[in-house]
């Protein structure tokens, strides 16, 4: 499907959350559990505020899709992408899937989410121009951090998680996701 097609789709089938993987393939999300959705919020929220304070970027949720340079369409649970970006796009890029790889992204594991599937999606992040890229996982209470060609760092147990490079100065407190 196109970005077009997949976006008529998408608002044909309300409460679906879909992807496109860069075989072309529609992958069909399933809702969140409240637990996951409260914690998704609290990152949303936090990485949004974050970003109004900084104002170097602007902070995107989980309902945001991203068309990617390998032809995917993928949506992260939380995103940033710098200013200078982000405005580069037309008004009608930014109203689709904007062709833009985030600079920053969050994958927060649910419950029912593959620990391998998430991984590689990290690593399709990387491989698209994500410049850092955070692993959430709740139960393992462990945050994955990705950086481009260096092998991910594994903090566990941590209370907090601190961004550097494009989110220099962005703080994720941990407890409410611990908890």
């Amino acid at each position: 499907m196109s970005d077009a097609e997949l976006l008529r789709f998408g608002a044909a089938n309300k409460g679906l959350h879909f992807e496109r993987d860069k075989n072309g393939e529609l992958v069909v999300m399933t809702p969140t559990g409240n637990r996951t959705g409260m914690k998704n919020m609290y990152i949303s929220r936090a990485l949004g505020n974050w970003a109004d304070e900084d104002g170097t970027g602007y902070a995107f949720d989980s309902s945001t899709g991203f068309s990617l340079p390998d032809g995917s369409m993928r949506s992260p649970d939380a995103a940033w992408v710098p200013c200078e970006r982000w405005n580069a796009l037309t008004e009608e890029q930014q109203d689709s899937f904007s062709p833009i790889c985030p600079a920053f992204v969050i994958e927060l594991r649910s419950r029912t989410d593959n620990l391998s599937d998430l991984r590689a999606k990290m690593g399709e992040w990387l491989a698209n121009g994500a410049e850092l890229a955070w692993l959430i996982d709740p139960e393992r209470k462990a945050v994955e951090v990705y950086r481009p060609g260096r092998a991910p760092e594994v903090l566990e147990g941590t209370s907090a998680v601190h961004g550097e490079g494009p989110v220099g100065g962005f703080v994720l407190e941990l407890a409410r996701i611990w908890g």
